[in-house]
This record gives structure tokens, C-alpha cells and sequence, in this order.
């Protein structure tokens, strides 16, 4: 008997042998337990004496896809949110179930499993789970994960492992809220919205790609031109195209596709859908949460922290800081999470009470927060209450009064995130002097690597390019990705010891750099481990660069049956297409033609006939304006060709060689597979 556990987390299908992330708040945290490629079951479970359940079989090899699963049904389960599922919430769990087993046989599997802790990791809780599936107490234990309210089960089941994927109706009724918000003056959506958050509306206004493209530019503006929108007598043509440039684009800021395509879009699976519009929409609510775009965030400074210090924190850390940092002027307790610790909505109401305007700025009227809701007895009536308040500040998105009772860490954080974007209500200290030469803005080019990295699911996600691969975890699984053997039992792993915690990474940094070095063949002179550690930024970029570029030349050997792919292969390449379609040639990736977008525009052109615009476009005497006009064209038309671009439309108007090359790389890669 197979056991189907929830997706509860809408997280995207897993790739094989890449270290996998879930899309929920707790697993972006830094404190989420790292579970590398091939990573050992914990030795608890697997030493010559671990237990074993009563009468049960060997259980087959967990799959991929069926890990993933188990991981969000760990992530429903663990509602501390602190990477662990205590001996207590076990226990329930199992009483839940009302298992087929006698009670001693219950008692016997949490002893045996918590003999040195009272927490059970992921690794474990897979265990246990796995060694169900043989038993008859599977299905009874699957209800039980199954009782949590909201969940609804997605037609068919995976082809690879039978698991049955589902979706979370709350998270549907929450993205269909904000999307109707945020879209409602917008024309061009007119003719799906708004929707009915009770329907299935969402999973059929995403099908044409209009309203999937017009919220990637809400979270990070710009990202598509409008231009290319396909919006009018649309055919299944234009909507593949339509769809082909969200995709695209989700990737180029930092979304995790892999194993997505539009015909899972345009036929609407639940589970995939919510699972990449949560993507989309976490971006544009993070977006401001740093110290380079927000300096009034200093005030979060702790005796003894540094700039650095705060600048390395995750969005979700910055959040729960800044929220605590209110509470504790509201001299209410602190929360450890946006779980378990909101669900009387306590905290909720002294954070509103905290941040509501006072009328101290100019042109800004006070908003007076009721408090008497917090006499209510239940915490389902206290909740509404607590919204209706929130509801005054225009900051009610995401949460229902049940999101709040039952603790969805997702939503919850999202509606944190969104009354921290309207009312930061912080202020820098004064008489404090800060050294702000030490915090720089994130360039261009860390930008396309961090998206780039975030694109192909790697974990922990990068939010600070340097403070997050200091261990090299992150630089591991790019090896893995580039075809590059990484010896896993190597690698040190999180959790690191207090004592030495440094060394450990350091350790890490040394063999990431030999690995460069001896099998990669990487041109890594005056690079080592120490410079990946300190976060050395031209030595760091280096590395990433050459892994960027090894990863863009395998897709082209991949499609040339693994003919050796050079820089004058792909100039060659783009020279004869160009010659074919009777445009002009370049030199090189350093041709300052490029600068007008051009040679690309022509190429895009050559590869699908007629699918440039050219009268929308200025071809002589160009501004820098109309240079950058062409460009944002350019990057958005080879995106909606098919061509996974990174690149911004700044790199070809100040043709960046680098990143010129993996936007004629990417599309050499489209323009040989519709050959």
C-alpha cells in the first residue's frame, strides 16, 4: 500500500539529484537543516541496532518526488517551525490516527525513536513514515496528516512514485484576493478578472499568460516588457508565446521552474500553479526587506551587531526581528515564528496597535486601533476582530481568521511581509554613527547570479549573495548541476558546531575551490578557500562566473551531442543565422553594435521569422534611452521565443561581454532545438 502524503506547502517537482527546497516560510529560514544530494539517513535509524516496526518488510527506495513530499508533510506537522517535530506532536499525530496497532506498539516506535531527544528530524520522521507504507496502518496514518482542514486533492497521481499532489484552498482563496487587488485597474486583465476566490477561476485566468506576466512585473517591475504581452485575438500560438515569457521571466528573478511548462499552466494544475505564484509573489513582497533599500532597518541593531551582521539576515529573520522589536515597545512578549506563536492573535494586535499612523508625520491622519477585541474568549472571534482593525490600516491581505487560529505559516508570513511593506514605522537612531561605506547595494551582476543560482532550486535559497554560499553548500550543488562529481561524504554539513563552526565551512571553501581547480579545470589562480569564506567579491564572482558559463555550455554540448561549445562556436553559430536571414554580422561579444540591441533583435528575428516588431524600435542615432528601450525589448522577446535568459537589458547597452555571451548562448540553445 502506497501512502499519499499533502503537498501541503505547493512546492514545485523535484529534480533528480539536486538538493531540494520547499516554498514555505519555515524552509527559507536559516535555521531549515540542510539536506544535501545523497545525504545519509540519520544514524539513529540506520545503525546495525536501530529499531525496526513490528512486522514490516524492507520498504522500496524513497523517491525523489516522494521525499518531497514527506518534507512538506513534516513542515505541516512541525507547527514550531523550528525544523524539528517534537516527541509530543508525534504522539498526537499517531492518537489521530487511531492506528491498527496496539498501544504498547505505538509507545515502543516514539521511545525507540526519541531515546537520546525528545525531536525527531525530517530524516526520521521519513523513517517512520516509510516504514508505514508496508504496514496495513498506512492509510489510517495518511488520514490523520489528511485531517488538516483546507486541503484538496489534485486529479490523477505522479507517474514516478504514485503520490497524489495536492492543494491548499486557503492559499488559493488568499493569491486570488491579492491578485484581484493588485490587478483591478488593470485593463488588459479585464477579461478574467475579478475572480471568484470559491471557483477554480484562478487556474483558468492564469492559462493565457496575461495575468501570470502582469504579476512578475507587480514583484519586480520591468522585468517584462508590456510591449511583448501577446493581448488581443489571442490562438494557441500567442498563448504558448504568452506563457513561454512568464516562465522565462519567473526564472530570471530568482523562481524555481524546473520541471514546469506551459501546458502545465494553460491546463492549470493546481499544485504547480500555486506553487510558482507563491514564488512570484514572496519576491515582490521581500523585495525591500534589506539594509541597502531600507536603512531605517539599523534600528534592529542588537548591542554588539554590526551592519554586517543585520545585512546577512534572511527576509523571513528581518521580519520576525522587526516584529519583535514592536512587541517588545508594546512591552507584549516575543514570537519565535509566524506559526504557532500568532494564533491568539495577541501578538497580531499589539504589532497593529505599534505600527498604526500617530499623526506625528505631515500629511499622514492617525489611525486608532480598537483593542477591546482582545477580551474576546475565542480565538476564532479575536482573529476577526484583529483583522477588522488590520482591515483599517488596508493591510488585512492573506489571512483569513482561520489562517490565523490554525497558524498557516505561509500566509501569515505573507501578511506580515505586506504590513511591513505599508507600515515599516521604523526610524534610524539618532546621535549614532554607522559606517555605511561597509553596506553596498547588490550589482547588476550579483543580481543575475543570485537569480540564476535561485533558479535551479538550490538550498538553502541565496537572498545575500556572499553571506550564503560562505560554506559552499550552495557552490556543491552547482558542481552537481554542471556535471562536476562532488564527493557529498566530504562535505561538512549544517547543523555546525558552536565551537569551530568557521573551520567547518572553511573546510567546505578549500574543497570547493580544489574542485574548481582539479576536476572543473576552472582558471581559479590566486583563489582559495579563505576568499570564499570572507565573501572576497572579484574572487567570488570569478568562480561563480566560470560555473554560470560551464552550466550555459552544457545545454549547448547537450543539443550537439556533445560537441565541444566555445565562444567562437557560438559567434559562428549567431554569424552564419544572421548571414542566412541576410542581417548583419558581429565581431564579437565585445561589437559595440550590440549596444543598440540589434544583432540580437535580428537574431531573434532569423530564428522565428516575423516575430519582431521592428516598428516599435528606433534603429539610428540612439539615446541611451532608446538604446535601453530596444534592449528591454530584446530580453523580453528572446524570453517569449523560448530562450531561458538571464541577462538584463543594461548588459547589452553596455555590452557586457559575459553576460552578451550567455544571451547569444541561450539563443544559439532555442534556435538548434527548433532546428
Amino acid at each position: 500500500m502506497s501512502i499519499k502524503l499533502l503537498n501541503t506547502n505547493i512546492a514545485l517537482p523535484v529534480e533528480p539529484r539536486a538538493a531540494r527546497r520547499t516554498d514555505g516560510p519555515a524552509e527559507d529560514d536559516k535555521e531549515t537543516k540542510y539536506n544535501p544530494p545523497h545525504a545519509d539517513i540519520h544514524p539513529r535509524l540506520t545503525s546495525p541496532h536501530s529499531f525496526r516496526f513490528p512486522n514490516m518488510a524492507a520498504p522500496a527506495p524513497i523517491s525523489p518526488e516522494e521525499q518531497e513530499e514527506l518534507r512538506e508533510a513534516f513542515a505541516k506537522i512541525d507547527v514550531d517551525n523550528n525544523g524539528f517535530i517534537s516527541k509530543d506532536e508525534l504522539t498526537a499525530l499517531f492518537r489521530a490516527a487511531n492506528l491498527p496497532l496496539p498501544g504498547y506498539r505505538v509507545r515502543e516506535i516514539i521511545q525507540e525513536l526519541t531515546k537520546t531527544s525528545d525531536q525527531l528530524t525530517l530524516d526520521e520522521f521519513t523513517q517512520i513514515v516509510h516504514g508505514l507504507k508496508s504496514s496495513e496502518v498506512a492509510k489510517t496514518f495518511r488520514k490523520a496528516i489528511n485531517k488538516k482542514e483546507g486541503i484538496f486533492h489534485v486529479a490523477g497521481t505522479s507517474e514516478q512514485s504514485g503520490t497524489q499532489h495536492s492543494y491548499s484552498e486557503e492559499e488559493k482563496v488568499a493569491f486570488v484576493n491579492w491578485i484581484n487587488k493588485a490587478l483591478e485597474k488593470d485593463e488588459d486583465c479585464k477579461h478574467v478578472l475579478p475572480m471568484d476566490p470559491n471557483s477554480d477561476d484562478l487556474f483558468t485566468a492564469m492559462g493565457d499568460g496575461i495575468v501570470f506576466c502582469k504579476m512578475i512585473n507587480l514583484s519586480v517591475p520591468d522585468t517584462i516588457d508590456e510591449r511583448t504581452i501577446n493581448k488581443k485575438k489571442l490562438t494557441p500560438f500567442t498563448i504558448q508565446e504568452n506563457l513561454n515569457l512568464a516562465l522565462n521571466s519567473s526564472s530570471a528573478i530568482g523562481c524555481h521552474v524546473v520541471n514546469i511548462g506551459a501546458e502545465d499552466i494553460k491546463e492549470g494544475r493546481q499544485h504547480l500553479v500555486l506553487g510558482l505564484l507563491w514564488q512570484v509573489i514572496k519576491i515582490g513582497l521581500f523585495a525591500d526587506i534589506e539594509l541597502s533599500k531600507n536603512e531605517a532597518l539599523v534600528a534592529l541593531l542588537r548591542d554588539g551587531e554590526s551592519l554586517e551582521d543585520l545585512m546577512k539576515l534572511s527576509p523571513e529573520e528581518l521580519l520576525l526581528r522587526w516584529a519583535n522589536y514592536h512587541l517588545e515597545a508594546a512591552g507584549a512578549g516575543k514570537i519565535n515564528n509566524f506559526s504557532s506563536d500568532i494564533k491568539d492573535s495577541k501578538a497580531y494586535y499589539n504589532l497593529l496597535n505599534q505600527v498604526a499612523p500617530k499623526g506625528d508625520e505631515e500629511g499622514i491622519p492617525p489611525i486608532a486601533i480598537d483593542m477591546s477585541g482582545l477580551r474576546e474568549k475565542e480565538d476564532l472571534k479575536r482573529a476577526e476582530c484583529m483583522l477588522d482593525q488590520a482591515d483599517r490600516l488596508g493591510a488585512r491581505q492573506f489571512v483569513m481568521p482561520t489562517d490565523v487560529v490554525r497558524g498557516n505559516p505561509k500566509l501569515n508570513l505573507a501578511f506580515v511581509a505586506n504590513l511591513f511593506n505599508k507600515y515599516p514605522a521604523l526610524k534610524k537612531p539618532e546621535n549614532q554613527e554607522f559606517d555605511w561605506s561597509s553596506i553596498e547595494g547588490e550589482t547588476r551582476e550579483e543580481r543575475t547570479f543570485r537569480n540564476w543560482m535561485n533558479s535551479l532550486g538550490v538550498n538553502p535559497r541565496v537572498n545575500h549573495l556572499y553571506a550564503d554560499i560562505d560554506d559552499a553548500l550552495v557552490i556543491f550543488q552547482l558542481y552537481d548541476k554542471i556535471k562536476v562529481p562532488v564527493d557529498w561524504d566530504r562535505v561538512n554539513k549544517p547543523p555546525y558546531p558552536k565551537l569551530g563552526s568557521n573551520m567547518k565551512k572553511l573546510e567546505n571553501c578549500n574543497y570547493a575551490v580544489k574542485l574548481g581547480k582539479d576536476e572543473a579545470k576552472f582558471s581559479l589562480v590566486g583563489i582559495a578557500g579563505q576568499d570564499l569564506n570572507a565573501g572576497n567579491r572579484t574572487l567570488t564572482l570569478a568562480l561563480l562566473w566560470q560555473l554560470m558559463r560551464r552550466y550555459t555550455l552544457n545545454i549547448l554540448e547537450d543539443l550537439g551531442d556533445g560537441q565541444k561549445v566555445t565562444d567562437d562556436t557560438i559567434v559562428s553559430w549567431v554569424n552564419d543565422t544572421l548571414t542566412h536571414a541576410e542581417k548583419p554580422k558581429i565581431s564579437s561579444f565585445k561589437d559595440w553594435s550590440i549596444s543598440s540591441s540589434m544583432p540580437v533583435l535580428d537574431l531573434i528575428d532569423a530564428i522565428q521569422p516575423g516575430s519582431i516588431r521592428y516598428d516599435l524600435l528606433k534603429t539610428e542615432d540612439l539615446t541611451e534611452d532608446e538604446k535601453l528601450n530596444n534592449a528591454k525589448y530584446a530580453i523580453s522577446m528572446a524570453r517569449k521565443i523560448g530562450a531561458r535568459v538571464y541577462a538584463l537589458p543594461e548588459d547589452l547597452v553596455e555590452v557586457k561581454p559575459k553576460m552578451v555571451m550567455t544571451v547569444f548562448a541561450c539563443l544559439m540553445a532555442r534556435g538548434m532545438k527548433r532546428a
